[in-house]
Formats: structure tokens, C-alpha cells, sequence
């Protein structure tokens, strides 16, 4: 695990880059225009729908009675439009990590190899289109997934556990294409796969939790309802430097294991 904590180290640092710190001005608003868009047209009506399955199933009641036993009585009159709010919240990560996997990882893998590998050659194993191909496949496989582990929040533990795999899946499976697509082959990218899968994973997940931090400032209460729009906007935001952070660490851990990689290739061809 050396390679990853050292990896980490190069990551914190070159986060401050000027122009890392100015990329992130593209996704998060390409991520703002569209969530802009969607909570215009579609917040109320699923709020409207919330409520209809709360007046449909007594949820009002439920809720009610296991807000007061954990003392957060104060919140069942906005127990609906926080329960829409968390529900979006998935679709604002997942948004934030397909636009910086297409917008800025390209961009990120470059700085990296160019300042820091440029004795790699680039293969060009990976494109734009394969780049949105498997972001859109992880996310539809992702969101199958996290509505089957919803049950899994009754027990809050195991389900910590299971979406920060989750997350970590879905993180390293596009981080680390996108970080190699202009530098590995296709097989290259394979056999990092298979020879680092678990320290990859664990990068994953580690990012996986640090991209929850952003949720909690959800949980103000009413005052998080009043402020929704300003809320979204900086959770947003949050998730584009923590997710570009990722991406640095994925890059640096992946051209290392890509330089080496190829080092032993000469030597065994000697």
C-alpha cells in the first residue's frame, strides 16, 4: 500500500495547482445547468409524489413516532421534501463524477504524465466515446444496485459498508480508464486492472466516503429545505474538487503502475 499513500501525497499537492483549481470551473457548471434545469421542472412533482405515497401508506404516522423516539421532532414537518432531496442526492454524485470523468480527467492524465512521466509513451488505448460508454454503463449498473441495498438502511452499519463499495466500484471503474485512456493500451489497462484491482478498490472507496462529507450539510433540518438551491449548489461544487482530488490520486498511482509495467517489459525482453 506504499505506492497508494505515496500516490496520495502527490495528489494533495498537485490539487493546488492554479490550473487544476481552474478546471473545476467547467464540470461543476455543466453539473449546475443541469440540475438548474431538472429542479425546475421536476422538484415539485416529486415532492407531490413523496407526499402521495406518505398519504397512501400512513408514512406521515411512521415517521412521526421514529423522529420523536431519536428526538428530531422538529423535523417531521419537512420529513417529505428532505426524503426528495435525499433521494437526489445520488443523481448529483453521479452526475459530478461522469462530467469530471469526460470533462477533466483527460486533462488530469495529461498534466500528470507530461510533467511527471514523459518518458511514456502514449497508446492511446481509450477514447471520448469509450470514456461516456463506461460512465453511463457503471452509473445504470450503480443504480440498479444502490436501490436493491435500500433495504440495507434499516441496518445503518452494513449499509455504510455496501455503498462505500459501491461507490469505490464506481469510482475506480471510470477513474481509471479515463486516467490511462491516452497513455495505456487496452491491454495495459487490463492487466492494471487485474494486478492492482484491490488497492485501486480501496482508492475507490476511500474517495467513495470522503464524497459523502458534502451530503451532511444536507441534514440542517428546515433550514436545509429553505436553502435547497444555495445547499445543491455548494454540494456540487464540493463533489467536483473532491472528485478531481480522485482523480489525481487515481493518475499518479496509475502511471506509476503503468511505468512500471513497461520497465518490466524491457527487462524481460532483455
Amino acid at each position: 500500500m506504499v505506492g497508494v499513500v505515496r500516490a496520495w501525497g502527490r495528489a494533495f499537492l498537485s490539487q493546488w495547482h492554479g490550473k487544476m483549481l481552474l478546471m473545476s470551473v467547467a464540470p461543476f457548471l455543466l453539473a449546475l445547468g443541469v440540475w438548474a434545469v431538472a429542479l425546475y421542472f421536476y422538484l415539485q412533482p416529486l415532492i407531490d409524489y413523496v407526499q402521495a405515497q406518505f398519504v397512501e401508506y400512513n408514512g406521515f404516522s411512521y415517521s412521526s413516532s421514529w423522529l420523536t423516539s431519536l428526538g428530531l421532532g422538529t423535523l417531521k414537518t419537512v420529513v417529505v421534501p428532505l426524503i426528495a432531496m435525499l433521494a437526489l442526492l445520488p443523481l448529483m454524485i453521479l452526475t459530478s463524477l461522469i462530467f469530471i470523468g469526460v470533462v477533466a480527467m483527460p486533462i488530469i492524465g495529461r498534466h500528470v504524465g507530461l510533467r511527471h512521466y514523459p518518458q511514456l509513451e502514449q497508446r492511446k488505448g481509450g477514447s471520448i466515446l469509450g470514456s461516456v460508454g463506461v460512465a453511463l454503463g457503471g452509473m445504470l449498473i450503480f443504480m440498479g444496485l444502490w436501490v436493491l441495498t435500500l433495504p440495507l438502511y434499516f441496518f445503518p452499519p452494513l449499509a455504510v459498508v455496501v455503498q462505500a463499495l459501491l461507490w469505490g466500484w464506481l469510482t475506480c471503474r471510470v477513474m481509471v480508464y479515463d486516467t490511462l485512456a491516452d497513455y495505456a493500451s487496452r491491454d495495459e489497462r487490463h492487466q492494471i486492472l487485474a494486478e492492482h484491482r484491490w488497492r485501486l478498490l480501496a482508492i475507490g472507496v476511500v474517495s467513495g466516503a470522503a464524497g459523502a462529507l458534502p451530503g451532511a450539510i444536507w441534514l440542517g433540518g428546515v433550514m436545509a429545505v429553505v436553502m435547497f438551491p444555495f445547499l445543491a449548489a455548494l454540494s456540487i461544487w464540493l463533489y467536483v474538487l473532491i472528485f478531481i482530488f480522485t482523480g489525481l490520486w487515481f493518475a499518479y498511482y496509475c502511471m506509476d503502475a503503468l511505468a512500471q509495467l513497461r520497465a518490466q517489459e524491457v527487462i524481460s525482453k532483455e
